[in-house]
């Protein structure tokens, strides 16, 4: 029960209105959307509930090892995804689009090669041949002419296939979201997952206690 609690009480906050019933229609009336736009959320919160250690799923069971309540892992969870490289990443998709608005997709593709920055919302060090869930995402709706062409100009140049940051922000300007509408679904979604592994980290009743080991000088060496 403290788990299906607390996951209402995330999905009121995070919706800005309280309500019953699934998560993707309590978002789906708070965004104004149909029923095609509610069962994309629905996709979105499925495909993002779960992804192994990733940072902030480490950070959750961590908080619970040390037998801190469902609560306390949540907002350790929540403090790691709000990091920039993860669910912070969204924020620079958006940044990436808005610069191919300025310009066009090719010279915005084509001034980050020259100064060899990052093309945020594509490739993934464990997706070497494609994220499966912006793969999923992705196929479920048709982006805007300029997401599309961004995607395309991307992958022609840099062979990096989309993930599911890129994703995000494609269904955020799709469906007219707001603009942290990304990291609201992102959180949600994975809140459920830090529940689940926070519940089975509690139920070893062990402290995860990882050593480490001084490399630098040795003193008066």
């Amino acid at each position: 029960m403290e788990a299906a609690d607390l996951l209402e009480a995330v999905v009121d906050a995070a919706a800005g209105l309280t309500g019953e019933g699934p998560a993707h229609l309590r978002f789906a009336a708070a965004w104004g959307l149909d029923a095609d736009g509610a069962d994309l959320v629905r996709r979105t919160l499925v495909l993002l509930a779960d992804h192994e250690l990733n940072a902030s799923t480490f950070a959750a069971r961590v908080a619970a090892s040390t037998g801190a309540s469902l609560s306390a892992a949540c907002l350790a969870g929540l403090s790691a995804l709000s990091g920039p490289l993860h669910g912070g990443m969204a924020a620079r998709v958006e940044a990436f689009v808005e610069e191919a608005e300025r310009r066009d997709p090719s010279q915005a593709v084509s001034a980050r090669l020259a100064r060899g920055a990052a093309m945020p919302g594509f490739g993934h060090p464990l997706y070497p041949d494609g994220d499966p869930r912006a793969a999923a995402l992705l196929s479920a709706f048709t982006a805007p002419a300029l997401l599309a062409e961004l995607r395309t100009t991307t992958e022609t140049a840099t062979g990096l296939s989309p993930n599911i940051d890129f994703a995000l922000v494609s269904l955020a300007r799709t469906l007219k979201l707001p603009p942290d509408a990304p990291f609201i679904l992102f959180a949600t979604a994975r809140s459920a997952g830090w529940m689940a592994h926070a519940i089975e980290q509690l139920q070893t009743g062990r402290l995860i206690r990882p050593r480490a080991r001084y490399v630098g000088e040795v003193p008066g060496g």
